[in-house]
């Protein structure tokens, strides 16, 4: 049938194209597709929506959070479609810097249990403040954006954690190791303490927590078109392997702390960046 609903011409079937599978609620009338489920902060574009493809393709049910409508009605659309599983990526609208916003992801997930949790929601908040007020608001920016999200996030969402083989990933930045991020190397590097506190917390629930590191990565919206092809050549420069990575580079790390394989694998930081910042 064509989108139409009538036959093609050879006879073949094709699929209408899901463009209103994005939800402010749970599972569309309770549907449970897969046996696990993820949620993905920051999940409509970059590293989020790669991580919500590599986990739909594993299995997972996979709900999609962020503050941009558009951005997650068009991957939801897109993932459903690409991966002939409609439903099995859905979406929730909510600021997860705002306390009040954050209990739609909760009341989303509809009582299942959470085998996933990857914090990706953040970003690079620049400028040089000239005044004191100006450099307050733009350190608690970043850090409502970084930290206060994942924080917000994964402790309204730690009462449903699957016991045991629950999952609690964070995506911080080589900019925490390395420095030049300014508030926000600050608000990623807090990430990797708090990673290390919830790990000890969690542990005896055997659910794991653990940080995941990008270095450069093209393809995502991080730089906002700040990167210039100087800057490019710089960074890859800085790698040992002479390229930047991916979206797909960090989701393939997700993938393997999101997976029975990395059961044993907690409080630690996997730094995913060409080599750029040396293990330490």
């Amino acid at each position: 049938m064509g989108v139409s609903g009538k036959p093609t011409a050879g006879g073949s079937p094709v699929r209408a194209h899901p463009a209103n599978l994005l939800i402010d609620g749970g599972f569309e009338g309770g549907q449970r597709m897969g046996e696990r489920l993820a949620v993905v902060s920051g999940g409509g574009t970059g590293i989020g929506a790669a991580t919500a493809q590599v986990l739909a393709v594993d299995g997972f049910d996979v709900l999609v959070v962020g503050r941009r409508e558009d951005a997650l009605r068009a991957t939801t659309a897109r993932l459903s479609w690409d991966l002939a599983r409609p439903g099995a990526v859905r979406a929730v609208v909510a600021d997860l810097t705002d306390p009040q916003q954050v209990p739609r992801v909760v009341e989303a997930v509809d009582g299942r249990a959470v085998d996933a949790v990857v914090n990706n929601a953040g970003g690079y908040l620049g400028g040089e403040p000239d005044t004191l007020a100006g450099v307050a608001e733009q350190w608690r920016a970043s850090l409502e954006a970084n930290l206060l999200t994942a924080v917000l996030l994964t402790e309204a969402l730690r009462p449903t954690l699957r016991r045991p083989g629950g999952r609690v990933i964070l995506v911080s930045s080589a900019a925490a190791q390395q420095g030049g991020g300014g508030p926000h190397s600050a608000a990623k590097a807090a990430l990797h303490g708090w990673a290390y506190d919830l790990a000890v917390r969690l542990g005896p629930d055997q659910v794991t927590v653990n940080v995941v590191s990008p270095g450069y990565v093209v393809d995502t919206e991080f730089f906002g078109g700040r990167r210039t092809p100087e800057g490019h050549a710089r960074r890859v420069a800085a790698t040992l392997v002479g390229r930047a990575g991916t979206p797909d580079d960090i989701a393939a790390a997700v993938r393997y702390l999101a997976g029975p394989a990395a059961g044993y694998v907690t409080g630690q930081v996997l730094g995913v960046d060409g080599g750029s910042v040396l293990g330490r």
